[in-house]
């Protein structure tokens, strides 16, 4: 008797510390999903449905638009300078320049209204990126018909002298200035500096423009990438739309076009929901300064220990990038504001809105990381579910086998990525560069590939490439990948059903919806439950049978088995009669 009253004592006792540290672990996921829905309000208060028609009507005018009736090329399909020419004198000015209203009267003050209801901010810019020569050599062979060779752009071959009428910022070079973004494109890392031509706020005087750095010819072999760049803003959306129109010129010839569309909201405290979103900002500031200090206390006690543990690592992590896009906030509220005062001042300059642009879509892609770690982080609280503990087990169980597995794995993806470099890289596109490959391998694995064009590639090693692949990928490899998961799951299951079902957070939650009906006077209490299933049983009174009838009433095996257990004297997991009365002696008082 003393064994099992000191037994029961411990279970107690063991059950009670796990019902405090659920308890707690509840407060914090309950604290943690105000911070949750803060950072979602604040996240998709940035972002809107306009942003992405904006971009769209922006696409279609100035990419989609045909040079004449009579010549169909498009922005996307230019190839030669003499392309950018016409683009330049025809859609580029068709769609920069909308000075009548419907009705056919002048816009206010020559401004541009594109579409009737975006604004062109300040002018448009034009700029261009030359290379010296000097970065490529000449084969003895061919010397004395090639005398200079111009390669690939890069910032060391630059080219920054004065050319052609050698005046004005057109023939002399610029340096890029503080708050400029550089320019990844496909052939190069671009400086934001080079030479370039503000146009005019009036349709034939940039018509002049063009054609005077058409007629002295401004773009030569030297020429590796032109930028034109100008803003509009859309009052009635709020919206500021950022382009970055780009031709690349590669050393193999033709002309290689890109684009850039910015649809940002850089004007953010406006209307009535934008001051909510503000107070929710707030909100996140004082959320994550919070989360810090409570952090770097716990580093201070825990020292090097604390980042052993995966969770702290992603709190530290969340927190910092919070950190970092609060800054951020900061400093393009302050600086939007000098920028549209100096627009104001000169309206007749080039705005230059594109550092803001870029970096906010920064900023925005930040916060949707922010937002994936916050809502991934929900797992930490809800470990205590018998579900996320199977997960939870299962892959921290078949992690070395994973590991080996995928070196194996990579190996031979690998292989094939080379071996598709190699022999297709230069006919098809989705194999053109390594990083190519890499990406169309795993569209293969998904379902999604271009047969055809790889054997029209090789008939040989067309075949033989894609069928191996798929045979030895998708139909070995991934399948014992497979195996080893379920495998492991298969244990972890086994394993776990061995054991005494723990008290978890549903349970918890269960326990407290029964005593607040229990209050309410809606339900009875739990014992007077378990008594009048033991009146009911007919005999039949053991634990199996108790808990089926329980569970009917809405409570779990573990309350069952709690209740069970005060009252099953001699622990046969069977009550007898006089255990039986003591529970309804119980349930009477």
């Amino acid at each position: 008797c003393d064994f099992f009253y000191i037994k029961g004592v411990w279970n107690a006792i063991t059950s009670s510390s796990k019902e405090s540290k659920l308890k707690t672990t509840l407060q914090e996921l309950l604290i943690y999903l105000i911070f949750l829905i803060d950072l979602c309000i604040l996240a998709f208060g940035m972002v809107s449905t306009e942003m992405y028609y904006l971009n769209q009507a922006m696409s279609n005018l100035f990419l989609e638009s045909e040079f004449s009736e009579t010549e169909l090329t498009t922005f996307k399909m230019i190839n030669s300078m003499e392309d950018f020419w016409k683009f330049a004198e025809g859609p580029l000015l068709e769609g920069l320049y909308w000075n009548k209203w419907y009705d056919k009267m002048p816009a206010y003050e020559n401004e541009s209204y594109i579409y009737y209801e975006n604004i062109l901010l300040g002018v448009p810019r034009i700029r261009q990126l030359k290379v010296q020569s000097g970065n490529c050599y000449v084969h003895g062979y061919f010397l004395k018909m090639i005398r200079e060779c111009y390669g690939v752009y890069s910032s060391r071959y630059e080219d920054r002298s004065s050319f052609g009428l050698m005046n004005g910022t057109a023939w002399t070079y610029s340096f890029p200035s503080t708050y400029t973004a550089p320019h990844w494109g496909y052939f190069g890392y671009y400086s934001s500096g080079g030479y370039y031509l503000d146009l005019a706020k009036t349709k034939n005087e940039s018509a002049e423009k063009i054609a005077f750095l058409k007629s002295n010819h401004w773009f030569d072999h030297r020429t590796r990438a032109v930028f034109i760049d100008f803003t509009t803003y859309n009052a009635n959306v709020n919206l500021f739309c950022v382009i970055r129109l780009t031709v690349e010129f590669p050393p193999t010839g033709g002309a290689v076009p890109s684009w850039h569309l910015y649809s940002v909201k850089l004007l953010r405290y406006f209307s009535m929901y934008d001051y909510f979103v503000a107070s929710c900002e707030i909100i996140f500031c004082l959320f994550t300064f919070a989360f810090l200090g409570q952090e770097f206390i716990e580093i201070w006690e825990s020292k090097t220990t604390y980042f052993k543990n995966t969770w702290n690592c992603v709190d530290v992590l969340l927190g910092l990038l919070s950190l970092v896009a609060i800054a951020f906030n900061i400093f393009r509220t302050t600086r939007v504001s000098m920028v549209l005062h100096k627009l104001i001042k000169l309206p007749d300059d080039y705005a230059d809105f594109y550092f803001l642009a870029y970096w906010q879509t920064q900023y925005n892609n930040m916060i949707a990381v922010i937002v994936f770690i916050a809502w991934i982080k929900i797992f930490k609280f809800i470990n205590f579910n018998k579900t996320m503990t199977q997960l939870a087990s299962t892959l921290s169980r078949c992690a070395k086998d994973i590991i080996g597995f995928a070196i194996m794995f990579f190996i031979i993806f690998f292989s094939y990525a080379q071996l598709g470099y190699l022999v297709f890289g230069t006919q098809v596109d989705d194999f053109s560069t390594f990083e190519n490959c890499i990406f169309t391998q795993f569209r293969i694995i998904l379902g999604d590939f271009d047969f055809a064009t790889i054997e029209m590639a090789n008939r040989v090693l067309g075949p033989i490439y894609f069928i191996t692949f798929v045979f030895f990928v998708f139909f070995i490899l991934l399948n014992m990948f497979l195996a080893i998961i379920n495998e492991t799951y298969a244990e972890v299951k086994a394993d776990l059903s061995m054991q005494n079902p723990e008290f978890e957070i549903s349970d918890l939650i269960r326990k407290s919806y029964n005593k607040a009906l229990v209050k309410l006077k809606l339900k009875k209490a739990a014992v007077n439950e378990f008594a009048e299933c033991v009146r009911k049983a007919s005999g039949e009174m053991n634990l199996e049978k108790l808990q089926q009838d329980m569970e009917k009433r809405g409570y779990s095996e573990k309350e069952t088995k709690a209740i069970f257990n005060a009252y099953d004297i001699d622990k046969n997991e069977e009550l007898h009669k006089t255990e039986g009365q003591k529970i309804d002696q119980k349930s009477q008082e």
